[in-house]
């Protein structure tokens, strides 16, 4: 069997860019599929969104609005291939389900609330507070199936950065209270794998630069002491198959275009621990990794940035790169036999309100559809104006007379005279967004403005008197000679193709002004942009986001991707700050 761990950053930009959930699983061609940072609250949980046929997913979401983490953010995510989910003995499909590793978020049905006041806490965890235990959880970085031969933890490990001293602890008690868990499963007998981004990248060979400073927070301490190769401890599946590959990462800045030079790191990760299946764990060289996995590598052909993309520094910056800032990672497993026929957890989406509320039956949908058919023929028919208590009487009824309505409308509408829908597009554009050169235009005072909208009015409702309106005395169209009405036709079209000509050479004149404009923007610009000293190009500029003296002033960098100081192509790691205005050094 093959499980797959994959940080999407974001299910919904991946489902949209591969058309549909059930072709994104497919692409990775897995049995079991773990998926880190979906990015959903629980109110997000709709069909589309979490259920694909063949698969039966698990989700946990973030509960917690702490820190500007809203429900939008975070949240891990299970997807088991299967053939049957209502009864089987397949290995995917998990034999339970629990959301978080606290205990705490457990159910007694699936989505519904718990009924116990104080659920009980996970062995293991007892030494931390229930409000300790509860904000770990309540971001959604955690997911436990039991597929009966192994316990399989689907997780998104904490970031943080070196001066949040808040968060660094945030990531400490999430690792310890992680390894707790763990290890009491690994002391009742039980065998793991540990999936996902855990946002550590445990030596210099997981990683493309340098950072002795990291070291200080003991993350990379703490990892490496868990994957030693003896009894009981983790072990690094993917170091395991390749101990001595570089360069071997799984994830890039976005903001840098770090890929194209491949300067990134290895976070993602596939561990593993406990005996083997043959029941020779006593023996040398027999543990769960060494006898059963078979292979363990990076996918990757899901990276998005793909040989003949255009440099940065040539137009690149410009381009949008579909898909994650990580790539997958997978394992595959030989000789796991199958499980004792079991039925699908309840923390399964198929049980979810949201969910299993929103289907439809098909025999539904024709039925709404023939209803709404006999209404419209209904109204072919008897075309006459319902009555009040008539027109609100079903939905079908009034959504068929409000098209109705509106297509006589439409109809009355193409009689209205030109100069009304010239009027009504003046008037609806006011508020629509401003041309280039209006701003070097001068400003009309707005006594010029009212005369010339009077005057245009005044013209408006001439041509509307004499169009709609027959003065007596005077013959109609039917009584006039021919040679009156060519010539009462030949001087409106005269009239009609110079205002026309007119219109168009004024078009022409403003959009030549706007373009000499935004010339002339552009090259007071590409002026005031310095050139970066390694390769005497044009920089790209940024503003500061971080909180602190510095947020929000702007400054420059060097263009090119982000890459290793060796290679001449890479970023040659220019910066200068933005020239000040004196109006801010003044403290105006």
């Amino acid at each position: 069997m093959k499980i797959v761990t994959y940080n999407i950053n974001g299910l919904r930009p991946r489902i949209q860019q591969y058309g549909s959930l059930r072709k994104l699983l497919d692409s990775l061609d897995a049995d079991i599929i773990c998926l880190q940072e979906t990015k959903l609250s629980k109110h997000d949980l709709r069909a589309d969104l979490v259920r694909a046929e063949g698969y039966e997913s698990f989700f946990s979401c973030t509960r917690t609005n702490d820190r500007g983490r809203s429900g939008g953010y975070s949240g891990v995510a299970t997807f088991c291939r299967v053939k049957s989910a209502f009864l089987s003995n397949e290995v995917a499909l998990p034999i339970s389900a629990e959301e978080g590793f606290t205990g705490l978020l457990a159910t007694s049905k699936g989505y519904e609330p718990r009924k116990e006041e104080f659920p009980s806490i996970a062995e293991g965890l007892e030494c931390f507070s229930r409000d300790e235990l509860l904000k770990v959880d309540s971001e959604g970085r955690c997911l436990i199936t039991d597929h009966g031969h192994f316990v399989l933890f689907n997780i998104y490990g904490p970031r943080a950065v070196q001066d949040d001293s808040e968060r660094i602890q945030f990531k400490l008690t999430f690792f310890k209270m992680l390894e707790r868990r763990w290890e009491c499963l690994l002391h009742q007998g039980r065998r793991i794998i540990i999936v996902g981004d855990l946002n550590i990248a445990p030596a210099a060979i997981d990683r493309c630069d340098a950072d002795p400073d990291f070291e200080k927070n003991g993350f990379r301490r703490w990892f490496r002491s868990l994957l030693v190769q003896n009894g009981g401890r983790l072990l690094d599946v993917f170091r395991a198959k390749h101990p001595d590959r570089k360069g071997a990462y799984t994830c890039w800045s976005q903001s840098t275009g770090a890929e194209e030079f491949n300067f990134g790191s290895r976070i993602d990760h596939i561990l593993g621990a406990g005996s083997c299946l043959h029941g020779e764990e006593n023996q040398e060289g027999h543990d769960f990794v060494t006898c059963h996995v078979a292979e363990c590598d990076i996918l990757m052909q899901f990276q998005r940035w793909k040989p003949g993309n255009t440099p940065r520094w040539k137009g690149g910056r410009n381009i949008k790169l579909e898909g994650s800032d990580h790539v997958p990672v997978y394992t595959s497993l030989v000789e796991i036999p199958e499980v004792l026929q079991h039925s699908t957890p309840s923390l399964s989406t198929r049980y979810h309100p949201q969910v299993c509320g929103s289907q439809q039956t098909l025999g539904s949908m024709f039925a709404r559809r023939q209803t709404t058919e006999q209404v419209i023929s209904e109204e072919s028919e008897s075309p006459q104006t319902p009555s009040h208590e008539e027109f609100f009487s079903t939905p079908e009824k009034y959504d068929s007379r409000a098209s109705h309505i509106r297509m006589l409308g439409s109809q009355s509408n193409a009689n209205i005279p030109a100069c009304i829908e010239a009027k009504k597009k003046a008037r609806h554009g006011q508020g629509s967004q401003l041309t280039l050169n209006s701003f070097f235009q001068k400003r009309i005072h707005r006594s010029e403005t009212s005369s010339s909208s009077f005057a245009g009015s005044k013209l408006c409702q001439t041509e509307i008197s004499y169009s709609l309106i027959e003065p007596k005395g005077v013959p109609s169209a039917d009584d006039e000679s021919g040679a009156s009405k060519d010539c009462r036709s030949n001087a409106i079209d005269n009239y009609q193709n110079e205002s026309q000509l007119d219109a168009c050479d004024t078009d022409k004149q403003k959009r030549k002004v706007a373009l000499q404009q935004w010339q002339r923007i552009q090259q007071l610009m590409q002026n005031s942009v310095p050139l970066c000293k390694g390769h005497q190009e044009p920089c790209v500029s940024r503003v500061v986001k971080k909180a602190g003296p510095n947020l929000g002033r702007r400054f420059y960098v060097c263009a090119r991707a982000e890459g290793p100081s060796s290679n001449p192509e890479a970023n040659c790691g220019y910066f200068k700050w933005a020239a000040v205005s004196k109006s801010k050094g003044k403290g105006k």
